[in-house]
């Protein structure tokens, strides 16, 4: 019979009592300090700060989005009871290397990232494409996952799923966004969804000292690359969505033209352990329009 190893439990008392030195509750998104660590010959950038637990939550970002890019109101609004943990990916942000031009890379390299940090178990949320990364991440390692939320993403090209709308992309391949491309991204026309969006951009500028650079060429292209191979099916989660096994939370505005809505309802039919919640008067952006409800449905989920 295999006998548990005494030092375990010691190692275990010991990462806890390192997360609750480390963590100051007065830290926030706007001020928290990036780091780095070393692995897979990768230099990752991160922040990490919130209330200690035992399971971390770990932020995977949009197509060329950085740390800067999480809105504070949700970031800080999940640290009120968890461990939050944010960073670049390989080749985005403050991290080295070249960004890998298929999902399941980006997710080697956050399965990486995690273990570097010394963590068992983890709970995902993966906003659009961070949505891919996290599926295939769970695929890849069902061990390392607890529970997910997928926010405005879908599970790659399959029956029922849709491509995002024709006018999109030529918007977000822009070299540079300006405002407007944020609002027509990620918004509703409504006026209401419109002020909602720009609320949120002025929070983005809230972060304290220099906003990190913008995702180089390279990385966009690559990031496109793998979008494009999902959204076709090819190794994408689609047909192996049953595998996933723990709980999820799916999550969406009610006309995503980026995502398209329909393919978050596709994600809640073919999981076998989803809740789906779609929220009105909001596209892509549903989370920033919404910080405070989706804050409270996710804590919920997640306890």
């Amino acid at each position: 019979m295999n006998r548990k190893d005494p030092t375990d439990d010691l190692i275990n008392a010991v990462d806890r009592i390192h997360n609750q030195l480390t963590l100051d509750s007065t830290i926030s998104a706007e001020s928290a300090e990036t780091t780095y660590l070393e692995a897979k010959g990768i230099r990752f950038a991160y922040r990490t700060f919130g209330v200690p637990s035992d399971v971390p939550l770990v932020f995977c970002q949009r197509f060329r989005g950085t740390m800067d890019d999480w809105d504070p109101a949700v970031v800080n609004g999940l640290a009120q009871e968890r461990r939050v943990v944010l960073f670049d990916n390989a080749g985005v942000g403050l991290s080295s290397g070249e960004a890998p031009d298929t999902i399941g890379g980006m997710a080697n390299y956050a399965a990486a990232f995690i273990d570097a940090l010394g963590f068992k178990q983890v709970d995902l949320i993966g906003f659009s494409m961070g949505g891919a990364v996290v599926q295939q991440l769970t695929l890849d390692r069902p061990d390392l996952v607890r529970r997910l939320i997928l926010a405005g993403t879908g599970p790659g090209g399959g029956e029922g799923t849709q491509p995002a709308k024709p006018d999109v992309f030529p918007v977000a391949a822009k070299p540079v966004n300006d405002p407007e491309d944020f609002l027509f991204l990620f918004f509703e026309p409504t006026e209401t969804s419109q002020a909602a969006g720009r609320d949120y951009l002025e929070r983005l500028e809230k972060r304290q000292g220099a906003r990190e650079p913008l995702v180089k060429p390279e990385t966009v292209k690559a990031q496109l690359s793998a979008i494009g191979a999902w959204a076709k099916g090819q190794g994408s989660a689609y047909p192996r969505l049953s595998e996933i096994e723990q709980p999820v939370l799916v999550a969406n505005g009610h006309n995503d033209i980026m995502s398209p809505t329909i393919n978050s309802f596709v994600l809640s039919q073919r999981l076998p352990n989803a809740h789906l919640i779609v929220y009105p008067d909001s596209g892509h952006g549903f989370l920033f329009q919404y910080p405070e409800r989706f804050v409270e449905h996710t804590l919920i989920f997640l306890r």
